[in-house]
């Protein structure tokens, strides 16, 4: 998912057409993002900058829940909100920020599930 360089237009002033310098270089190429779903739990590893390596959710189904001085691993009913992006709540996608309706009632994530392969949230506070 190569992207040619941005903000580039096609032409000049006096009509001719403008040339990139350069390409992107590797570090600079995009990919498709990681989305969380809800389904028996999938990590995947994805290669980062540095040789290090990120995991990375693709379904899941319980959630680290903070209440008070106690964690509870809870299991995730549905997607309530995701303001990320309207899309993704139609699609029941879980990034950070969303609010998760779990056993215990709603709990908002605090953990970037496409990064760190878990899905830790806290208690929601209306």
């Amino acid at each position: 998912m190569k992207k040619s360089i941005e903000n580039l237009s096609k032409r000049k002033l006096t009509g001719g057409k403008k040339h990139p310098l350069r390409t992107r270089r590797k570090h600079e190429i995009d990919r498709y993002p990681n989305e969380a779903l809800l389904g028996k739990q999938i990590v995947v590893q994805r290669r980062a900058r540095g040789n290090n390596t990120k995991n990375a959710l693709k379904k899941i189904d319980f959630a680290n829940v903070s209440i008070g001085s106690q964690v509870q691993k809870l299991k995730i009913i549905k997607v309530l909100e995701n303001k990320a992006n309207n899309d993704y709540q139609r699609r029941g996608v879980i990034t950070k920020g969303a609010i998760l309706e779990t056993e215990n009632g709603k709990c908002v994530v605090i953990s970037k599930p496409g990064q760190s392969g878990v899905v830790n949230a806290i208690k929601y506070a209306v």
